[in-house]
């Protein structure tokens, strides 16, 4: 309607506007909307034109228009405008005469064969490549004639060649009922393939187009490769042609985009007046993708210029017919020399899987070749480029000759003594060995003499980009003792099969600088090759501090081999570099143990320097502390001598600052005590002690503070609860003693069982905990609880209960249980343990925290570094010796007497659940209040009678556990029964059972005239009888949309079934066995028989394999009857295909409910409607001994086999819940729904194939994706949402990307046109900038904006942004928030951050649609000042960092232009593009663009790591205190 009134508005608008006062008849008018009503192949987007127009008419706003060709103008504007669709158009021809073009078929058969050859050309061309042009597709009938003449003329000379190149460029006329003849010749026999669907609006018909199972000749089959050529001439059955074979995945379009022409146009005369309308009156929709080429066209899969198509097709041809061999031989390489063995299986495996159809160049061959590799382990020194990119590249420089090295100082080593009698030693290059061993005295004269007595070193190694590894050893055996003998790396050599092992030479020339003095390396991005290998070593060997950037990952393991027959090169590494940890370095740059820009990596090495001195006297103090004040003595002089071992071996080389420092000590302390109590904290300002004198409340405080830490209650078998999160101190609670006594111990000291929730205690102050315990106790004697050993005074004080409390004390014989879980912590601990050691409790739920009873916080030395250290240990009143280092609470087993009680619990503690033993705490408390109710009126025996009843009738037996003790508890009580009224009685009783055992089924009555009934026979009912019956007690019918419909009130069992099966199968069966779906309604089924549960469940399963479906427990015969499907049925299956959804209310009752559940938890069917009764299997009644009285018991129940559980007692939850009378026609929608949703997943698999960023993966995704739902993963969704979520889901699952997804088609806003002014307050809120101390420049912005916008207001951006932060000397740039946007404006924004003498290339970003690949530079020309390449630069990043802000980061951190600060981005994509699925509502958010994956995967999926990782609130005042230390060192 919307779309309607669009299009007369625009006709009326434009009438307006031309209006000179001549009268037309508003007929016209309608007569056009008839015809398109009639005729237009898109009726849905007419609905509601006739109101339209007519309230038009009648409003006057038809005005006139005397130019009868102006007005055709205005009418076609108007519709095209409207319906979006250049096909429509109307025109003024008063004089046009229709012509009928002869049917082809009907021309003489010579004419016909001069035509066909007039646009048929063919020609096998070199290496046996057909050619085959053709100008106009034939239809079917002319086929028919000549069939016989074009197989033998045409198709049977190029049938036999090995590749094919299909000419359509100049294809402009046709038919379409020859598109399946084409088709199906390059397609196989069999399965029969669906390619097309042709609605006709004028006959509302539709017809699908099929590949044909018998053709004239052979076919060329669907293996050797075709080409097709198009160009923008192509159109119609021609672009029908092409669209198929490219989505049928059998061919390569080649040219460019076609006409996008129509399957059928109409001219048609409106009316007398003279006017026409062209109308598209047919539409095609490809069952693959759900659209059509049809306005659009179809896209090329490789686009160039139509006249070089043949060049290209060869080309083409060339490089797929090449694939096989080419990737054979890369995998042939990789097996010879790929150093790691023991993947290439895997690596050949993948490339033998590999689907090759989308690559068409030998670009793309390079580019898929990585990805599988990468795919299946990640080294990022096994690539394949083109000879192009290699040279492009440029090669890497070698060393010199003995020459350039006559002096050792200049070119190679740079040395000074800088202050602090600290040695600096710059060189750029590793000289080989030969070199080295010759300049072996001026090395030894000029650098290790001059720099032996220093007292730490400095290795810059910022400029060295790299040369031989074999100087390594040579040079390493400098840092080390002679004496050493270290180990210091491996090289595997798969070549020759080898592995050696290097060691520290013991024949170097010159002093070694030895082992224990500081070494420090500085590198930067250029650090590269032996440069990198060196740092790395230095590092793992724990022998140096690495200080600077994160080095360029450029190593010397590799070999390079051109692919035989292409422009292939494959880099393989042939080496593998192994530390002395038997770890593989794959490259990918060694990391600082600090980070820092390379211009200050001097000046940080000199505070590292300052810093390491003091380290020994820390670590020191460290043990020191441990020494006087922790626990346990014996763990602290292990971890003492532990941390001072670590010191002398190196291994606190990588600490740089007090907090890294911390760090690790505090890994190391936990990790040698195993305990985790230990811990060294940073801290500016000094810590606050946790045991601050506590404040007392006020009397206005104190009611809130019993709220807040006390919930009390009293269950059912008057059993308290009382639950409290923090253990307050002594004093505090002696002040609220009075108000807390009142509040909640006088609401709990009388019950009989006490459960104390100490669940989310996280602990406080210990000492309470005497005055706690002691009202668990009694008054005399004292009880000894714990001691308390102190260490650092070396005293041990004794804590008992204390001999008065206020108020009333428990006692000692009730029994208490005291809840815990894993966060139950310190003094809450101590009161639960104190408590199990003295056998006065039960401890039930996890492990405690764990934490101590008190720590002591110190400073160590005078620095700003704090250690937690415990201080007492806990010593058992019971054994008398130490508690754990850890204070752990582990919950009870329940195999001991849980307390001195009268009745002992004997079978309680024979059940391993706590659940159970406190339900029969509670049974027995139950049963004790209703064996003292009163005097004795009725049968002393009664009580014990009815529990014997149940104990030996309940299919629950574990329920009861412990009754049979309670009960002779009970029994022996003078107090019993005394109520006079019997009803009242039973009701009582009744009551407590239920609830006792939360089951509502059982019941007690009082029925002093009950006559037990007796089940009656089955009499002989005669078959017309029997037949009457049936259709009286099931309903059915056939619904719209071919759904079965069978409404069940009783499930019959096997011996009915036996006697009326025939009448079933003919009366119901028969008529809703062939139909598409079935919905079963047992909203008002009440009853059945269990024997007839396997029958209902058999039709809906396959007869094999037979399915277990329920198990049936029988509590009087005390056996279990298992029910399978059966394997032979009367009549046929309905199977397990076709939808089935069951309808439920709250009525649904007993064997209804058992055929619901175990069809549901099958996956057989879909629940629609309430939660049903949650009846039972069986019910007893059974009389209580000589009295009226008697007990209703569920003596059987149900134990599915999948869940493990019933519906008995909890009903049937539904799958979806909605009111008794809306299920039906829910349950209708869900089987429509369902017989749309794989043509959806399909249609979302090809939309995904077509245009996701990456061509392999979204093949493959879509493979998978298929294949899933084939499995059966989409049969059981019941809404449009969940189809959504499952296929989001689906989309990640098999892409890993979050940014494949189902998405909503939100419409774009309608364009802004905003004033300066709005402009300059736009950009005021949507920019943050500051200048901080040191003259640090800070920009903040949450959003990139489109390029077009941001050019448009540019110079307002500069005036009121850029102008801010230009001058500063450093800049912050800060994303964390920034949520992406356009990338159009990316390259502009970096370019501000680069010089601009020189373009530099960004990106090379890939956009599928168009398979182009663009270069992303830097602008030429900018708006206002670059900020330049040498101001240093930081990014701020977090988890919400995404899109386009992720692709400034990953070019800014690629280019090494700016240092990253925060956390690892999200990991999103270039802004992707939604697509309608089908001709559905729902649509797919799909990437259509890729960044550089040359080198491996970019950012999209995977984020981006920063330099440095912080928490992202943390990222700000990191990047300030880097940049502050930078500048106050420079001043």
């Amino acid at each position: 309607m919307a779309g309607t009134v669009r299009v007369f508005a625009l006709i009326i608008v434009a009438c307006r506007v031309l209006f000179v006062g001549a009268s037309f008849q508003s007929a016209l008018v309608l007569d056009m909307a008839k015809i398109l009503l009639d005729n237009y192949c898109f009726p849905e987007n007419l609905v509601g034109m006739q109101e339209a127009i007519q309230q038009a008419i009648s409003s006057g706003e038809i005005l006139h228009i005397s130019d009868r060709k102006t007005l055709a103008s205005v009418l076609t504007a108007g519709v095209q405008g409207a319906l979006n669709d250049p096909r429509l158009s109307v025109s003024y021809e008063p004089n046009y005469t229709p012509i009928t073009p002869h049917a082809l078929q009907s021309l003489p058969t010579e004419q016909l064969i001069r035509l066909i050859r007039n646009t048929v050309k063919l020609e096998v061309m070199d290496n046996n490549v057909g050619y085959l042009r053709i100008d106009r597709i034939i239809g079917q009938e002319t086929v028919s004639k000549l069939g016989r003449l074009l197989h033998d003329n045409i198709w049977k000379k190029v049938a036999h060649t090995s590749a094919m190149i299909f000419d359509l460029r100049f294809s402009t006329a046709g038919e379409l009922s020859g598109v399946p003849y084409i088709v199906s010749y390059f397609s196989d026999s069999e399965p029969l393939l669906h390619i097309d669907t042709i609605y006709e609006r004028p006959t509302n018909t539709t017809k699908e187009l099929w590949t044909m199972p018998i053709l004239l000749g052979e076919r060329y089959g669907k293996r050797k490769e075709v080409i097709v050529l198009i160009s923008k001439r192509t159109i119609g059955a021609a672009e029908a042609v092409a669209y198929i074979l490219k989505h049928l995945k059998r061919a390569v379009i080649v040219g460019e985009r076609s006409a996008g022409g129509s399957v059928k146009v109409e001219k048609l005369s409106v009316g007398d007046s003279g006017f026409y309308i062209t109308v598209p009156v047919a539409r095609s929709v490809n069952p693959v993708t759900g659209q059509s080429w049809e306005v659009n066209g179809v896209s090329p899969s490789v686009t160039v210029n139509p006249k070089e198509g043949v060049a290209k097709a060869k080309s083409l041809i060339a490089v797929r017919k090449a694939l096989p061999k080419t990737v054979k031989r890369v995998s042939d390489i990789i097996k010879r020399f790929y150093s790691f063995k023991d993947k290439i299986p895997a690596l050949l495996n993948q490339l033998a899987k590999t689907d090759f159809f989308t690559v068409v160049s030998e670009e793309d061959l390079a580019a898929k070749l990585n990805y599988e590799l990468q795919s299946v382990f990640e080294d990022p020194r096994l690539n394949i480029k083109t000879m192009q990119e290699l040279s492009d590249n440029g090669l890497d420089a070698t060393p010199g000759d003995h020459s350039s090295f006559d002096n050792p100082i200049d070119p190679l080593f740079k040395l000074e003594i800088l202050s602090g009698n600290n040695g600096y030693l710059r060189f750029d290059r590793f000289p080989t060995a030969t070199i080295l061993i010759g300049l072996e005295d001026q090395i030894k004269e000029k650098v290790w003499q001059p720099v032996k007595d220093t007292e730490n070193l400095i290795i810059d190694l910022r400029y060295n980009t790299g040369g031989s590894t074999e100087a390594l050893p040579i040079l390493l055996s400098y840092m080390f003792d002679i004496s050493s003998n270290t180990h210091l790396f491996s090289i595997y050599d798969s070549i020759r099969n080898l592995t050696t092992d290097f060691h520290t030479l013991r024949n170097i020339s010159g002093p070694s600088y030895g082992s224990r003095k500081g070494i420090y390396i500085l590198t930067s991005y250029y650090t590269a090759e032996a440069g990198e290998e060196f740092a790395y070593l230095m590092q793992s060997l724990h022998r140096g501090t690495v200080i600077g950037e994160i080095t360029s990952g450029t190593l010397l393991h590799s070999k390079t081999f051109q692919v035989e027959e292409t422009s292939l090169a494959i880099t393989v590494p042939v080496i593998n570099f192994i530390d002395i940890n038997g770890e593989c370095w794959l490259g990918g740059g060694v990391v600082p143990d600090a980070i820092v820009l390379a211009e200050d990596a001097v000046e940080r090495a000199h505070e590292i320097i300052a810093f390491h001195k003091d380290i020994q006297a820390l670590v020191q103090e460290v043990a020191d502390l441990l020494e006087k004040y922790y626990t346990v003595p014996e763990v602290e002089a292990k971890v003492s001598r532990l941390l001072l071992s670590k010191l002398t071996e190196g291994l606190y080389r990588s600490v740089v600052d007090n907090e890294s420092l911390a760090s690790q000590l505090t890994a190391d302390l936990q990790e040698t005590s195993g305990d985790h109590r230990l811990h060294i904290f940073y801290c500016e300002i000094e810590p606050e002690s946790f045991h601050d004198i506590p404040n007392i409340p006020s009397l206005e405080e104190v009611g809130f503070i019993i709220d807040a830490l006390f919930k009390v209650e009293v269950m059912s078998g008057n059993i308290g609860y009382l639950r409290f999160d923090m253990m307050e101190d002594i004093k505090v609670v002696r002040a609220i003693g009075p108000q807390l006594i009142k509040a909640v111990w006088s609401k709990l000291v009388n019950t009989d069982t006490l459960i104390i929730d100490m669940r989310y205690n996280t602990g406080g102050y210990s000492t309470a905990i005497p005055l706690i315990c002691t009202y668990f106790f009694d008054a005399r004697p004292l009880k000894h609880l714990y001691t308390v050993f102190d260490r650092s005074t070396t005293t041990a004080t004794k804590v008992m209960t204390l001999p008065e409390v206020l108020g009333q004390r428990y006692g000692s014989q009730k029994d208490i249980y005291i809840l815990t879980s894993h966060i139950t912590g310190s003094a809450a601990e101590a009161f639960a343990r104190t408590m199990k050691d003295l056998k006065r409790a039960t401890v039930i739920g996890e492990p405690t925290i764990g934490g101590a009873l008190s720590s002591g916080t110190y400073q160590i030395g005078n620095s700003l570094l704090y250690a937690s250290i415990p201080n007492q240990a806990i010593l058992s009143a019971v054994t008398g010796k130490a508690w754990s280092v850890n204070l752990t609470v582990e919950a009870d087993s329940v195999d001991k007497p849980l307390c001195r009680r009268r009745v002992q619990l004997r079978r309680i503690s024979r059940n391993p659940k706590p659940a159970k033993m406190a339900q029969a705490v509670v049974l027995l408390a139950s049963l004790l209040i209703f064996s003292n109710v009163a005097h004795c009126a009725f049968s002393p025996t009664l009580i014990v009678d009815m529990a014997k009843i149940l104990i030996d009738n309940y299919c629950s037996p574990e329920k009861l556990t412990g009754l049979e003790e309670a009960i002779d508890a009970a029994s022996s009580n003078t107090e019993i029964l005394g109520m006079s009224d019997p009803t009242t009685l039973a009701s009582v009783l009744a009551d407590g059972v239920k609830k006792t055992i939360s089951d509502s089924r059982v019941d007690v009555t009082y029925e002093p005239g009950f006559v037990p009934a007796a089940p009656p026979a089955m009499p002989n009912i005669p078959p017309e009888h029997l037949a009457a019956m049936i259709k009286d007690t099931v309903k059915v019918e056939i619904l719209d949309g071919d759904i079965g419909y069978l409404k069940i009130q009783h499930i019959i069992g096997e011996e009915m079934a036996q006697k009326v099966g025939p009448l079933l199968l003919e009366y119901i069966w028969d008529k809703v066995l062939p139909t598409s779906g079935m919905i079963l309604d047992f909203r008002n089924a009440v009853s059945g028989e269990t024997s007839g549960i396997p029958y209902i469940v058999s039709y809906y399963t396959d007869p094999e394999p037979l399915i277990h479906i329920d198990s049936v427990y029988d509590r009087t015969s005390d056996l279990t009857i298992e029910l399978w499907s059966m394997p032979t049925l009367l009549g046929k299956r309905y199977g397990t295909s076709k939808p089935l959804i069951i309808l439920t209310s709250k009525d649904t009752l007993g064997v209804a409910e058992d055929v619901a559940y175990c069809l549901k938890h099958l996956k057989r069917a879909t629940i629609v409607g309430e939660k049903t009764a949650g009846g039972t299997m069986k019910m007893d009644k059974i009389k209580v001994g000589d009295t009226d009285f008697y007990v209703s018991v569920p003596v059987a129940k149900s134990i599915n086999p999948i869940t493990g559980k019933s519906w008995e007692i909890t009903g049937v939850a539904p799958d979806v819940e909605v009111a008794a009378e809306d299920a039906l026609d829910v349950a209708i929608a869900i089987i429509k729904l369902r017989a749309e949703i794989p043509g959806l997943v399909q249609a979302a698999a090809t939309l995904v194939a077509d245009n996701y960023a990456f061509p392999s993966v979204g093949e493959d995704v879509a493979e998978k994706l298929g294949a899933v739902a084939s499995s059966g993963e989409y049969k059981l969704i019941s809404t449009k949402e969940e189809l959504e979520v499952k296929l989001s889901a689906d989309l990640l699952k098999l892409s890993g990307d979050k940014c494949l997804k189902t998405t909503s088609n939100i419409p774009a806003l309608p364009p802004m046109n905003p004033t300066p002014e709005m402009f300059i307050e736009l950009i005021k809120v949507s920019f943050q900038t500051d200048v901080f101390e040191n003259n640090i420049g800070y920009l903040r912005f949450d959003m990139f904006g489109d390029f077009e916008h941001v050019a448009a207001i540019a110079q307002i951006i500069v005036e009121h942004v850029w102008k801010k932060v230009i001058d500063t000397d450093a800049l912050i740039i800060d994303l964390r928030n920034n949520v992406g946007g356009a990338t159009s404006s990316i390259a502009g924004f970096c370019s501000y951050f680069f010089d601009g003498e020189k373009q530099i290339a960004l990106d090379h970003v890939y956009d599928r649609p168009s398979n182009t690949t663009s270069d992303l530079l830097t602008l030429t020309q900018l708006t206002g000042k670059r900020y330049g390449s040498k101001k240093s630069l930081i990014i701020l990043t977090s988890g919400v960092t995404a899109g386009a802000a992720e692709e400034f980061v990953f070019i800014m951190k690629r280019l090494g232009r700016a240092m990253i600060i925060g956390e690892t981005t999200r990991g999103g994509c270039h802004p992707p593009e939604a697509f309608r699925v089908g001709e559905s509502d729902m649509f797919l958010s799909i990437p259509i663009k890729h960044s550089d994956a040359a080198q491996g995967p970019a950012w999209e999926g995977a984020g981006i790591a920063p330099h440095i990782p912080v928490p992202a609130d943390a990222a700000l005042d990191t990047a300030k205190g880097m940049l502050y230390k930078h500048f106050s060192g420079q001043k």
